[in-house]
């Protein structure tokens, strides 16, 4: 009777572990490890593979089963305990929360990793900020007019001071979405916060300040058209204005990430 213990111990140890190789099998090797992880833990846990209570396989099963680092797993681990997703217990290790917050979206600034990640963060802003642009100059009250040109007012003087206005730029975006009378635009905006405006790739610091005065100059004209046709209550040039500033970014962005593989 122990013996078929054993065996049945040794049989459901052995399904375990075929079972933890499948969770991970999509686990996207590049560019970014720890990202493509907590997608697929998440994606097994969304879909009930890896279930309310249920422990995790060990730093060490997932290592071993993904080929990624400790380092990485932690991380992963790390990210998905912030989220809510996963509780850990001291010596037993880790479980899939039992009351997981409500599926929600968001994308923090951990999560930009590589410049393929911004450009998808680009794409979303385009699909979302192009329409708020144009409902922006049709519904814009003059004081949301107001509250636009003091953000871009902001945002010069954080120039001239020899930042990168990040907050500033954050600001001028909401602003517009905050025009369109519609607390949804700005919920989503806030949710995702300072990561829609991934000015830490642009790699100011190691431009020369020539380079640096073009590349803001160059911005914030896309920044004072946009607000022009809003003020000017023109929707189509609001709209056409918000997609040639992202996408114009866009291009920047592809420009860099095509320089940093020829280094």
């Amino acid at each position: 009777m122990q013996s078929f213990a054993r065996e049945s111990d040794r049989g459901l140890s052995a399904a375990m572990a075929e079972n933890e190789t499948r969770l991970f099998d999509a686990i996207p090797q590049a560019p970014n490890l720890r990202s493509g992880l907590v997608n697929t833990l998440i994606a097994q846990i969304e879909s009930g593979d890896l279930a309310p209570g249920q422990r995790l396989p060990t730093e060490q099963e997932i290592v071993a089963a993904t080929g990624v680092s400790r380092t990485v797993v932690r991380e992963a681990l790390a990210s998905l305990r912030a989220r809510g997703l996963i509780t850990t217990r001291q010596g037993l290790g880790a479980f899939v929360a039992k009351d997981p917050p409500p599926r929600t979206f968001s994308i923090l600034p951990d999560d930009l990793e590589s410049i393929d990640e911004v450009l998808r963060v680009l794409e979303l802003r385009m699909g979302i900020e192009v329409e708020a642009a144009g409902l922006a100059a049709e519904r814009r009250s003059d004081d949301a007019l107001r509250q636009m040109s003091f953000r871009l007012d902001a945002l010069d003087a954080a120039v001239r001071a020899g930042s990168a206005g990040l907050e500033e730029d954050f600001g001028f975006h909401r602003a517009i979405l905050a025009a369109t009378q519609n607390a949804n635009f700005t919920r989503l905006f806030d949710t995702f916060g300072s990561a829609m405006i991934p000015r830490q790739w642009t790699r100011l610091d190691r431009m020369t300040d020539t380079e640096r005065e073009k590349y803001l100059a160059r911005m914030q004209h896309e920044h004072r058209a946009i607000l022009a046709a809003i003020e000017a209550r023109d929707v189509n040039a609001a709209r056409r204005a918000m997609r040639s500033h992202l996408t114009k970014t866009y291009a920047r962005f592809e420009t860099l990430r095509d320089k940093a593989g020829q280094d």
